[in-house]
């Protein structure tokens, strides 16, 4: 499988104000790779320095094999932006015959095309309605279906959900899912977490226009675990045993919460309370979330500037 998306320091400033910076990626072709972060991190800068609405100021990019703003490449992209305006006093259909010709697809498949992109997005016996009737929700609906009519290699999706109730969203994730599935690949920008941790296969957190954290999804989620423990019998000696072998835990009472490296840490902590004559009540451990990650993250890199 051919790498899909490849970055070499790719960098864009507003005048003074960085918008990316020095960002390194490769993207393996048939995967759904999540980009995070904060509003204002850069996310939409990146995305759009690739489909090539803006011009890095340096730094190179590769997609689908091919350097960036390569005509043959543009041609398997599909791209879904966070805001977009259709016009309104065009019906849905037309919309997706105006985008069928401007990307100058087969005449022949016309028909069949768009009755494909009306049926997964949910919009058959809608596509006659005015974009101006249509529902946000509708128009998101409508928005993907444009993004896959040219029946993307690489699909760029900007906040595909943000619009869509429950119900809504979980279509959407299929129809991500079933790309995926046909080999394809997409890059999800997403504040929904939870959903990014459901579907993706690897991610990246950008803060402030630079990269902080990539990887799949499980490996950054387990790099550590919380535990929950009740302890009874804790003495000084006790307390600062825990601190040597690096267990920083906050307390409450006997009870206290601990962030550990692995599940290796588990046995060790249990050991060190026994050895020094407390008495184990409870140890329960939780696995980070996504959520967690990204949080602790970003808070870390807030802290750093203080």
């Amino acid at each position: 499988m051919e790498e899909a998306i490849v970055t070499d320091g790719l960098t864009k400033y507003y005048k003074s104000k960085v918008g990316c910076e020095q960002i390194c990626l490769s993207i393996n072709g048939g995967q759904i790779y999540g980009f995070l972060g904060p509003n204002g991190a850069g996310k939409s800068t990146f995305v759009k320095m690739l489909v090539g609405l803006l011009f890095p100021a340096s730094g190179k990019a590769w997609l689908l094999g091919k350097p960036l703003g390569n005509l043959a490449a543009k041609k398997r992209i599909g791209f879904l932006p966070e805001n977009f305006h259709y016009q309104d006093w065009l019906t849905g259909l037309e919309v997706l015959n105006l985008h069928f010709s401007l990307g100058r697809l087969d005449p022949s498949a016309r028909h069949s095309r768009i009755a494909h992109v009306l049926e997964i997005t949910g919009l058959t016996g809608r596509e006659k309605q005015r974009v101006r009737t249509y529902s946000k929700g509708m128009q998101q609906r409508l928005g993907l279906a444009s993004a896959l009519l040219t029946d993307p290699d690489l699909l760029f999706l900007d906040e595909p959900t943000s619009a869509l109730d429950p119900l809504g969203r979980k279509e959407v994730r299929e129809i991500i899912l079933e790309q995926k599935r046909k080999g394809k690949t997409v890059f999800l920008n997403s504040h929904l977490l939870s959903e990014v941790e459901m579907i993706c296969d690897r991610v990246a957190i950008i803060n402030k226009g630079r990269i902080i954290e990539e990887g799949p999804i499980d490996y950054l989620t387990g790099k550590t675990v919380e535990v929950e423990v009740e302890i009874g019998g804790r003495t000084p000696n006790l307390d600062a045993a825990l601190e040597e072998a690096c267990f920083s835990i906050a307390w409450a009472g006997e009870k206290g919460k601990a962030l550990l490296s692995d599940k290796e840490d588990r046995a060790r902590l249990a050991e060190i309370v026994i050895k020094n004559g407390g008495r184990l009540y409870e140890l329960v451990g939780r696995q980070n979330s996504l959520e967690d990650l990204f949080v602790n993250l970003i808070r870390e890199e807030g802290e750093k500037d203080c």
